[in-house]
């Protein structure tokens, strides 16, 4: 496991980073038509969702 200490402004645009990263992802897996690379882009997208859901966990945790 990896430990990385940001600033929570670094946290706020690493969420954004992500989340629009995720987006652009989602469209390049629609117009992909080689299906190995669509695969390995889909396995992408599940690793990119678990970042974006420790970040959204470490939001949670974080105090006010």
């Amino acid at each position: 496991m990896l430990h990385i200490d940001i600033t929570l402004e670094e946290r706020d645009l690493l969420e954004e980073m992500l989340a629009a990263y995720l987006t652009d992802l989602r469209g390049e897996i629609s117009a992909t038509h080689r299906y190995q690379y669509k695969e390995d882009l889909k396995q992408r997208e599940v690793l990119l969702r678990k970042l974006i859901a420790a970040v959204h966990e470490a939001r949670e945790l974080a105090p006010a």
